[in-house]
């Protein structure tokens, strides 16, 4: 076959050799789609249908989410999860549409780096989250009174 020719449609491609990580990526948004429907849906059922609904979403609602460790690993992990998803995808129509190498580079550079400043930021205010910083809401005296 010449450099001219196009080869045929069901011609296997050549085996390149280390990881695809093309296809890990591929993998990573099915499976962290499915997770993140669950993790999603299961956010939006207790905050706005168990309870008082909307309307008790405040400061003490979250600080009382966040007293406890299960509901600060479940944001936690929906926020990784959305985040590295989320980036991925940008990276995928970046790599479709944007035909410079050099500018595809810096961007998807770009969308990593904005990826990792907002996943460190967000797991720390949700690792180090303190309702009882002064001054304290009426709703949250008892629980940091001591």
């Amino acid at each position: 076959m010449t450099a001219d020719t196009i080869a045929a449609p069901r011609t296997p491609a050549p085996r390149r050799k280390g990881v695809n990580l093309e296809k890990w990526g591929w993998v990573y948004m099915r499976a962290s789609g499915v997770l993140l429907i669950v993790l999603i849906f299961g956010h939006l059922f207790v905050n706005l249908m168990l309870g008082e609904g909307v309307r008790g979403i405040d400061f003490a609602f979250v600080a009382g989410k966040y007293a406890t460790p299960f509901w600060q690993w479940w944001d936690v992990v929906m926020l990784w999860l959305a985040l590295i998803h989320g980036t991925n995808g940008m990276r995928t129509i970046v790599n479709d549409y944007v035909t410079h190498n050099g500018t595809r580079r810096v961007l998807v550079w770009a969308l990593w780096l904005v990826a990792a400043f907002l996943i460190l930021l967000g797991t720390l205010v949700v690792f180090t989250f303190d309702p009882c910083i002064p001054p304290v809401p009426g709703a949250l005296a008892g629980v940091c009174a001591g």
